[in-house]
């Protein structure tokens, strides 16, 4: 038997209510009750407070009591009703039967949707004498026609209620958004003595599950052991479900373990928990148990999450096999199916198999047809993209968001803006994602007075505070040259509020523009004050920035700090350590982190490839390429790129080698040659045949070559700088029209060097007039954890008297032994003793200087340049090498020169 309460009326609870009258706007009332009252809090108790006391509310205003006999006159107008209808033998001979045929006529009216029906068999049940019963019957058809406010209207004049009269309201609650009323109405029904049901327990864990209220699930879960309800499977998949969501899958899944009897739903519960944390082994591993373990089938809940989990961690043949399990079951021609199958397919297989899918789908949704304009964009075919997307016969926000993000993966900014105006003038909902992948095209043109528009439209629609377009905002204005103003953004934001994708993006601007000093201080800082998360972006990033600057003693406390983090695990990470040390003149210990890899993605090898390159080790750069074909690893383009340039530095002459892999890229690794590729073959065939035939390999390229092909052959004719492919290659360099800023250095350079000043200050002068600059170059070293630059004749230094002194005596000792200034290197129309003054206080000279001042015999001395090393500093640095008798590693953007006894290991070829 039910527990029964009996209420006093008029409305005047023992218990503190924890309700007014409710106001629902929706529905046309002659006097509209108050509205809700204030939701309560339910983080702030402790959790130590019982279930009792944790929701307790103000006693009952006269204003409830007033509105609740205004609606219902109170239960005086009951009494009323029953003493005209006085109790005769023969009302008591029709009772029953009138009893049925009014649970009959409210089943007919929640069923036909009859509002007038229900309001008319609520007239005859007040002329009965009160029935719970009947109450409950009539509080479910209310809530089934959506008249919440009659619902409720009964259910605060019942003098007697039971766990059904409470479960129907903590429920209904619970589904329409008013968790915190269901929760108020399930402490009353504790209070009152009423021992919930299970459908009770469901509805509660429901309104915990809407809220992401853990501390009350837990109190919950406590009182399911108490009451036994713990076998119940609905109970038990709710509970479930609540630590899913709330994130807590070690008690999921203990609590999984635990339950004694699991249908499907606790096994999809489960499944997609892990799915949704990217725990996909363990997904996979509870799907294998489904299928042994028990007597269930996998259903289309089951398949959706376990593709997902496929598509998420690139199982390919774990997916086919998912795939084949479908078709077995009939389960592929299911709609949700067919969509995981697409999504799968479009990251782990090929176009043909997401077409031969969707066209196999009989009746498509609108998140097939996304789904389909998402992998076309995946596999860059944005035509077949735009064509969908133009046919789907309705379109919502997703799919304009599903073009617009693709156009921006496909890097293709002015269509990703063009299609964003387009969404606006339609009418079309502007969500986070819209406005993120707007910017992200602002990012990709990085024009600043676009920035500034898009940044403005974001703070007009007041959507400059969302984290995802705030962090959006910091990316566009790191890549679009204002850094001031993503610097006056991050510090308006107290240091704890800051997240850790702000702090990357800003990371990463500075070390974009080269203000590496200022990206390791913001890293500084940041950990200084404790409120940045270091992970494994962040720390990928600084130690970028480290190897950048070849500041090898921050990134060994950055290579510790990833090792306590544990972080080693992860792959980028490593990658980033292995350039950083071989970036700080330390081949030795980049490859034992190289080594200490026990998988090894392109990237590893690319990283541990250069570094040889970059040490002129071609023939220990091509052993670790034979290495990674044996291991079948797939290279790209940059590694191809790597591997042809090694060929220049071999010991013996391999051309025919270096021949035979250009000329299988296409057939063998599915890669198409690019400008890079043919510059690095140009480079070798100068080196190892001839001119001719190096230029002759440009005139059989397949599309127009780029200036920097071009250059690549000018460079081979250093040697000979009079020869006739020397000048044809500078007429064809400066027949090509700039379109950035190496273009045009590139071609003032071959004007100056010729003596046409005019025609060199004409193009400097276009450049200066479309925008484009030209960094100065810099030398620097690192000395006691500070970084000390140097640019041309710079006097910044505190230490310049000193610096300027020890220059002159170094060129004079090294005019002794047979150094020559070549002015050739000077490109300006100055006098020749100008020139000289210029070329002596070169950036690379001043760095090298300073440091032989300051570092005693036998330390070596390393310093880092922004551009190529001029042909006069790298003789000057071999004599150096001879007079001071000491080592020196000039590290440049082509390599590393390390002068020992007058010679470079580089071999004069840079």
């Amino acid at each position: 038997m039910a527990t029964i309460v009996n209420v006093r009326h008029p409305f005047t609870s023992p218990f503190p209510s924890p309700f007014p009258p409710l106001h629902f706007p929706s529905l046309p009332l002659q006097n509209p009750p108050h509205s809700f009252p204030p939701k309560p809090s339910i983080s702030s108790p402790p959790l130590s407070k019982t279930l009792t006391n944790h929701y307790r509310r103000r006693p009952v205003s006269s204003s409830t009591t007033q509105l609740t006999q205004t609606h219902f006159n109170s239960s005086q107008n009951k009494q009323n009703h029953l003493s005209n209808s006085s109790p005769n033998p023969h009302n008591r001979k029709n009772f029953k039967s009138l009893y049925y045929k009014c649970l009959e006529l409210l089943r007919l009216s929640a069923k036909c949707g009859d509002f007038e029906l229900a309001r008319a068999v609520h007239a005859v049940i007040l002329k009965f004498e009160e029935c719970v019963h009947l109450d409950n019957s009539l509080i479910t058809g209310y809530l089934k026609l959506g008249l919440v406010f009659d619902a409720w209207t009964v259910f605060r004049n019942m003098s007697e209620r039971d766990v059904v009269s409470y479960t129907a309201f903590v429920s209904e609650f619970a589904k329409s958004g008013k968790e915190f009323y269901a929760i108020e109405l399930f402490f009353e029904m504790r209070e009152l003595g009423i021992e919930p049901s299970s459908y009770c327990l469901v509805a509660l864990l429901t309104a915990c599950g809407h809220l992401m209220e853990l501390r009350l699930g837990f109190q919950v879960h406590s009182l399911v052991v108490k009451l036994g309800a713990l076998d119940d499977i609905y109970v038990a998949n709710n509970l479930l479900a609540l630590y899913v969501k709330c994130g807590c899958l070690d008690i999921a899944l203990q609590l999984f373990e635990e339950m004694r009897v699991r249908d499907a739903s606790s096994w999809n519960t489960i499944i997609t928990g892990m799915v949704s944390e990217d725990m996909y082994e363990r997904a996979f591993e509870l799907f294998g148990m489904m299928q042994k373990a028990e007597l269930l089938r996998a259903d289309k809940v089951t398949l959706s999450s376990v593709l997902k989990a496929c598509a998420g961690c690139c199982a390919s043949q774990a997916g086919r096999e998912v795939h084949s399990y479908a078709i077995k079951t009939g389960l592929e021609s299911d709609l949700s199916v067919s969509n995981a199958l697409i999504g799968f397919y479009a990251k782990c297989g090929g176009f043909k198999d997401v077409e031969t899918l969707y066209w196999n789908v009989p009746v498509k949704d609108n998140f097939t047809w996304t789904s389909m304009i998402t992998a076309s964009m995946e596999f860059g075919m944005v035509d077949l993209a735009m064509e969908i997307f133009d046919r789907m016969p309705e379109r919502y926000s997703a799919a304009y968001n599903a073009v617009l993000s693709g156009l921006c993966r496909n890097r293709l900014g002015s269509k990703a803006l063009d299609f964003f105006c387009r969404m606006f003038v339609e009418g079309v909902e502007l969500t986070d994602q819209t406005l993120t992948s707007a910017i992200t095209a602002c990012s990709l043109i990085s024009e600043e007075n676009l920035s500034r528009e898009m940044h403005g439209f974001a703070l007009k629609f007041g959507l400059g505070s969302n984290n995802r377009i705030e962090a959006a905002l910091f990316d566009m204005l790191t890549r679009c040259e204002r850094m001031s103003d993503a610097r006056k953004m991050l510090d308006r934001r107290p240091f704890e509020q800051i997240s850790s994708i702000n702090w990357t993006s800003m990371i990463c601007g500075y070390a974009r523009f080269f203000q590496l000093e200022e990206a390791l201080e913001l890293f500084h800082s940041g950990q200084l004050e404790g409120d940045m998360v270091v992970d494994e972006v962040i720390s990928t990033v600084a130690l970028g920035v480290a190897g950048t600057l070849g500041f090898e003693e921050i990134g060994k406390q950055i290579h510790c700090l990833c090792t306590k983090s544990g972080y080693l695990r992860n792959v980028g990470v490593v990658n980033g350590i292995v350039s950083m040390y071989s970036k700080c003149f330390n081949m030795e210990d980049a490859t034992k982190a190289f080594n200490t890899l026990p998988i090894r993605d392109t990237v590893s090898w690319n990283s541990v490839i250069k570094g040889h390159l970059l040490r002129q080790q071609g023939d220990e750069a091509l052993a670790l390429w034979s290495k990674m074909e044996m291991e079948h690893v797939q290279p790209d383009s940059l590694t191809l790129s790597f591997v042809i340039s090694s060929y220049m530095y071999t010991k013996l002459n391999l051309v025919d080698d270096c021949r035979r892999l250009f000329v299988s890229m296409k057939k063998v690794y599915g890669i198409e040659p690019t400008s890079d590729h043919y510059a690095a073959l140009v480079s070798v065939l100068c080196h190892w045949v001839s001119l001719e035939e190096a230029e002759r390999a440009i005139s059989e390229m397949p599309f127009q070559p780029d200036p920097f092909v071009w250059r690549a052959l000018l460079k081979g004719c250093r040697a000979n700088p009079d020869s006739d492919v020397a000048k044809r290659t500078m007429k064809r360099i400066l027949g090509i029209t700039p379109k950035d800023s190496f273009t045009y250095i590139l071609a003032s350079n071959i004007y100056s060097a010729s003596g046409r000043w005019q025609c060199s200050e004409k193009v400097r002068a276009e450049m200066r007039s479309k925008g484009f600059q030209k960094h100065p170059a810099r030398s620097w070293i690192v000395k006691e954890n500070r970084i000390h630059s140097f640019y041309s004749r710079d006097r910044s230094h505190f230490q310049t008297k000193e610096i300027y002194s020890g220059v002159r005596i170094l060129i004079m000792e090294c005019q002794k032994v047979g150094y020559v200034p070549d002015t050739s290197f000077v490109l300006h129309d100055v006098e020749e003793y100008q020139k000289r003054d210029f070329l002596y206080y070169h950036s690379a000279k001043l760095a090298v200087t300073y440091a032989l001042l300051t570092t005693r015999a036998g330390k070596p001395i390393r310093v880092s340049k922004s551009v190529v090393l001029c042909g006069d500093c790298h003789n000057f640095l071999k004599y150096v090498s001879i007079v001071t008798k000491r080592d020196l590693c000039l590290r440049d953007t082509s390599g590393f020169h390390c002068f020992s006894k007058g010679k470079c290991s580089c071999k004069d070829h840079w």
